[in-house]
Parts: structure tokens; C-alpha cells; sequence
């Protein structure tokens, strides 16, 4: 009963347009066609560690609605609501606090809302070595996982091979690493001691509560002013009032690359972030022509290596391309190369910016 899942629900998933928008972002899709969203599958996951009323949703005013709909499990006083985007440290600090208020001696993980986890088995029992390491060595825990390809859309950790703490999975931290262009990203492979960041995180409540007072003591004292008012009704006043001024930061920037208490725990259980199309290609079975396509009147023709999204019953025809991700809704159709994929954020922001917010 001590182990508490804290889901992070508030992005927007900008890579993910014209599918993933403001007002219905990508971890409330079914982005398989597997008949569950992705925030679905990740609380169900969770409930394999923790049972299922310590699982806490923090995500954005807007979803609220959406959570309760996609989870109706969970109790509406574990969805925390942000009244604005301000990354994950302020994110994950009203989780602890909240966490706090019933139980000083949790053990916590926390998830993005939105990863793909193929081996589910695998997780459940790399997540116990974590928490065993959390409480015994006091380690502020993350995740690695082993690159199958030099990834640019990925960051990485780098670790020490050797170490007095080390053992045959788990790993120091030296540094964490910004996505990497090719060149970079295939001579972190080369080197053997770098994993792609997952953003998955285990820790005791105690630890984190310390590093945010050594760290980030600003956010830590920022929330602890409400220590008297979580699981109250003046709860949602005092968050409404104070999260506005919150430091805008995340918690790999304001705390994991400061402390010299990470380590990481090398995985491999079938991981995607699933954060760009090129990603969600990759785990789409694909046809003669290596088309992954998501939709149910699409033909294809002289067309190879694509990723091809539609959301309605329309009739697609497509012809002459390659490595293209094509993706059709009823508000918005987009063609763009495989290879430009990351530019997909910067169009998003190019709309914003031209008056055209109801798009994105």
C-alpha cells in the first residue's frame, strides 16, 4: 500500500498534429487501433505496481473531463489539476505534496501518460529492482533504455560502465544528454554506455522531497504554503492562486542533472515515447511496401516505407510516394517527409503565431 503511480497527463503532443490538439491531445488516443487510449494501457500498467486508488493523474484544467471519461476507475480527487502548462518539476512537486498529506513513507513512480510498453511482465519487474534500489541506496532511479538505432528524437543518459555502486543493471549516472544530431547519436551507441532517456522516474517520497528543498527550493516552498490545505476544499483555490508563478522547469533540468544521487536502471522492455509519427511507424505492422497504415479505405499505390494516419471513413488514394507520413482529420491534412518529422512542432507554433489557434 505504500507505493503510489503518479501519471503525467498534461501535454499537448505537438509532434503528434494534426491528430494530438489542445483540446484532445494524444495520450487520450487510441494511436494503435488497439481499442485503448494511451493513458489507458498506462494505467492499467500501473495498477500491476500499485494498487489502483494511490494512482494520481496530474494533468492540465482542460482534460479533466477526458480523464474521468478514459478512467472511470479513478477517483476525482486523485486527477490534479493544472491551471497552466509549467513542466514537470511543478508537476511532479503537487504529486508529493499531495502523496504527502497521507503517507510520509511512499515509494513513488512516475510515468508519462503517452509510451508504448510492449512487455509489460518485464516492466513490472524492473520497476521492484527500482523501487528496492530507491529505498535501499537512497538513489533518485530513472529508467534507461538500450537504443536499438541512433536515434536524434531520443535524449540519453550516460553512465559509468565501472563503479562501487554499479551492478550488472544498474548504473550511476554521469551525465544526461540533449537529442543528438546523427553523427552524435551513432558514436553514443559506439560507445556502449549511453541509453535513451525514458522520463520514467522511482523514487521514495523522502528522497525527491529532499532534492526539491536542495535543488529546486523555490517550487519546494512554493507548495509546501499548502501543506495544511491538500485533500481540502481549498485545495483547488490555493493550487489556482500560487501554480501561475511557478517556475516554469523540468525536473531532468532542476533536479536529476544536479543530484549526485541518479542512477539508472538499464532496461529493455519494449519502449517507445511514441513522441513523433516516425516512432508510431515503427511498432504499425506494415504491408508488401513497408506502408504502415492507420485507417479503413486506403489504397496505396507505387508507394513505399510510409506512415499514413486517417481518422475518418473517406476514401484515400495515394500514389508515387515515399517515406512520407500523411495524416488526414476532419480539421486539418498534412504530407511531410519521414525526415523532416521534427519540423512538425515548429508548424505548430507557425499557427499559433498566424491567428490560426483553432487548428491547433
Amino acid at each position: 500500500m505504500q507505493n503510489y503511480g503518479v501519471i503525467m497527463a498534461g501535454g499537448i503532443g505537438s509532434r503528434f498534429w494534426p491528430m494530438s490538439r489542445t483540446e484532445y491531445p494524444k495520450q487520450f488516443h487510441d494511436v494503435l487501433g488497439m481499442g485503448k487510449s494511451l493513458i489507458q494501457m498506462t494505467f492499467e500498467r500501473l495498477t500491476k505496481i500499485c494498487p489502483a486508488e494511490n494512482i494520481l493523474v496530474v494533468t492540465n484544467e482542460l482534460y479533466f473531463d477526458l480523464v474521468k471519461k478514459q478512467l472511470p476507475l479513478i477517483d476525482e480527487k486523485r486527477i490534479l489539476l493544472e491551471p497552466c502548462m509549467r513542466n514537470t518539476a511543478p508537476c511532479i512537486a503537487y504529486a508529493n505534496f499531495k502523496i504527502a498529506a497521507e503517507c510520509e513513507n511512499a515509494n513513488i513512480i512516475v510515468a508519462p501518460s503517452d509510451h508504448l510498453i510492449l512487455n509489460e511482465s518485464e516492466f513490472v519487474d524492473t520497476i521492484q529492482i527500482a523501487f528496492d534500489q530507491a529505498e535501499t541506496a537512497g538513489s533518485l532511479v530513472t529508467l534507461g533504455i538500450k537504443p536499438s538505432r541512433p536515434d536524434t528524437g531520443y535524449g540519453y543518459i550516460e553512465f559509468e560502465k565501472e563503479g562501487a555502486r554499479n551492478t550488472r543493471s544498474v548504473k550511476d549516472v554521469i551525465q544526461f544528454r540533449e537529442k543528438p544530431d546523427v553523427a552524435t547519436a551513432e558514436e553514443f551507441l559506439g560507445e556502449g554506455n549511453y541509453f535513451w532517456n525514458s522520463g520514467i522516474f522511482i523514487w521514495t517520497l523522502r528522497d525527491i522531497q529532499k532534492a526539491f528543498q536542495k535543488d529546486l527550493r523555490d517550487v519546494y516552498e512554493a507548495f509546501s504554503q499548502g501543506t495544511a490545505k491538500y485533500n481540502t476544499p481549498e485545495e483547488k483555490t490555493f493550487i489556482e492562486s500560487m501554480y501561475p508563478n511557478c517556475s516554469n522547469i523540468s525536473i531532468d533540468y532542476g533536479i536529476m542533472e544536479k543530484s549526485d544521487a541518479v542512477q539508472v536502471i538499464l532496461s529493455d522492455f519494449g519502449w517507445s515515447d511514441l513522441g513523433t509519427w516516425g516512432s508510431l511507424y515503427t511498432h504499425i505492422d506494415k504491408d508488401v511496401n513497408d506502408n504502415a497504415i492507420v485507417g479503413k479505405n486506403v489504397l496505396m499505390y507505387d508507394s513505399q516505407d510510409n506512415m499514413v494516419k486517417i481518422t475518418t471513413d473517406k476514401l484515400v488514394v495515394l500514389q508515387g510516394l515515399q517515406d512520407y507520413i500523411v495524416v488526414e482529420t476532419e480539421a486539418a491534412f498534412m504530407v511531410v517527409k519521414k525526415s523532416d518529422e521534427q519540423k512538425i512542432k515548429s508548424i505548430v507554433n507557425d499557427l499559433k503565431e498566424s491567428d490560426r489557434k483553432e487548428f491547433t
